[in-house]
């Protein structure tokens, strides 16, 4: 009675195996092509600070926001504080650094003193935001 059970064809078995395979192999292509165009559209923009400058008599800052990334970042809004957790948000004139280029920002009646560390905090629409602090003159 075992005798008579016979298993699949070393030939099914081996096709079985490459279509499995391939289905694998497909199926983790997917994947990793969606992970590396989400990634790669978030890596595009890369903000960084290129200048600060305060002016006394018209009690204003200058910010200077360069983007050395591939694509182009709309700022949504730039926050400045007297620390970190306590940033208003500014209204700015300028909103999209292409990419490759630095933009100014003038930013006015902040109320900083001379001495004081000023933090600012830039948010793009992809990318992650930029942070930083300078102290005034």
């Amino acid at each position: 009675m075992l005798k008579s059970k016979k298993g699949i064809s070393p030939i099914l078995a081996t096709l079985l195996l490459i279509v499995i395979a391939v289905a694998a192999i497909s199926v983790t292509y997917a994947w990793i092509m969606t992970y590396m165009d989400n990634t790669t559209d978030k890596a595009g923009v890369m903000l960084y600070e290129a200048n600060v400058a305060f002016n006394d008599s018209a009690n204003t800052i200058t910010v200077d926001i360069g983007n050395s990334g591939t694509a182009d970042a709309d700022i949504l809004s730039i926050y400045v504080g007297n620390s970190s957790s306590t940033l208003v948000s500014q209204s700015i004139t300028s909103t999209t650094i292409s990419a490759g280029t630095v933009e100014v920002f003038e930013l006015s009646d902040l109320g900083w003193s001379s001495g004081a560390t000023v933090y600012f905090k830039a948010v793009p629409s992809t990318g992650s935001p930029l942070t930083f602090n300078e102290k005034a003159p």
